[in-house]
């Protein structure tokens, strides 16, 4: 491999991998808040997808118009299956919420293969997602990547920024920590772990629409989303939002290699760097705080 192959293989990987943290964002706040691991998280992205498809094809609106309409869509479906569902499974004992996620999961599934068949589907963008920037002479990065790349950076700083500086991210710590102890100071738990499942989600509406114009999506794509977005939280570490960002990039420049050396092997390279990851640093490369 020559140097500037190695160099489109690194970029296009980091590119990759942006997406790839979009995914894995709202994941990793709903563990950290309330230690969910929501198994109908890929069926989200892909019932965000086929919303803004939906959107495009009727009202004929491009595609971040309806990322305008679709992240508020999510968000209020994030609180309101968060209040009314998900807060009933909240326990020490983590297999109802996992039971109640995955049965979330199949009904997305089987509602979105009821309305648009099991036919592949993707969002117009008006060419966007044919462009390209020249870097050097034979070096190029496509311009949808790069606002991928631009918006999961600007999310995960807008994450640990909300952690770290606001009121809302001390009510999200303070649960997280000791939700007895925050009831007791007047915050009402429930209330805030909704507010996360809808930022969790709303963000999802972003990444959604950002993957039905990549590439094309069908109703069964959720699990293959989740298991990206899962490999990004673990390899990056739980807890930590950055750490999330970089175990994205880790995943999309390890697969980008595979895809380099065989056109066959990219999943399976990243999911050798997954367990490796595992095996050596169990607690993920970046974590928030040491084992």
């Amino acid at each position: 491999m020559d140097l500037l192959g190695a160099a489109d293989t690194i970029i296009q990987g980091v590119l990759l991998g942006s997406l790839y943290a979009l995914f894995a964002l709202g994941l990793s706040l709903m563990f950290g808040v309330m230690r969910l691991v929501n198994t109908a998280h890929g069926d989200l992205i892909i019932l965000a997808g086929f919303c803004g498809v939906f959107l495009n094809q009727v009202f004929g609106v491009g595609p971040f118009t309806t990322m305008l309409a679709v992240v508020p869509l999510a968000f209020a479906l994030g609180y309101v299956v968060q209040r009314t569902v998900l807060n009933r499974t909240l326990s020490r004992n983590p297999l109802p919420s996992l039971v109640v996620t995955f049965g979330i999961s199949i009904v997305i599934q089987n509602l979105l293969l009821e309305l648009f068949s099991a036919d592949t589907r993707s969002l117009a963008a008006g060419g966007l997602e044919a462009r390209s920037i020249e870097i050097v002479p034979g070096l190029a990065v496509g311009v949808l990547p790069v606002i991928v790349l631009a918006v999961a950076l600007a999310t995960s700083a807008g994450f640990q920024w909300l952690f770290g500086r606001t009121r809302l991210g001390r009510a999200f710590r303070a649960t997280s920590d000791d939700g007895e102890a925050a009831s007791l100071v007047g915050i009402d738990n429930h209330h805030v772990f909704a507010l996360a499942t809808a930022l969790a989600i709303g963000v999802l509406g972003i990444a959604g629409i950002f993957q039905a114009m990549r590439t094309t999506i069908s109703p069964t794509d959720g699990p293959a989303q989740l298991i990206y977005a899962f490999e990004s939280v673990i390899i990056g570490g739980m807890g930590s939002f950055w750490g999330t960002f970089l175990g994205g990039l880790i995943l999309g420049i390890s697969q980008a290699i595979g895809f380099r050396v065989n056109p066959g092997w990219g999943i399976l390279v990243g999911h050798l760097v997954f367990v490796a990851v595992l095996v050596v640093r169990p607690m993920g490369l970046f974590p928030k705080t040491a084992a």
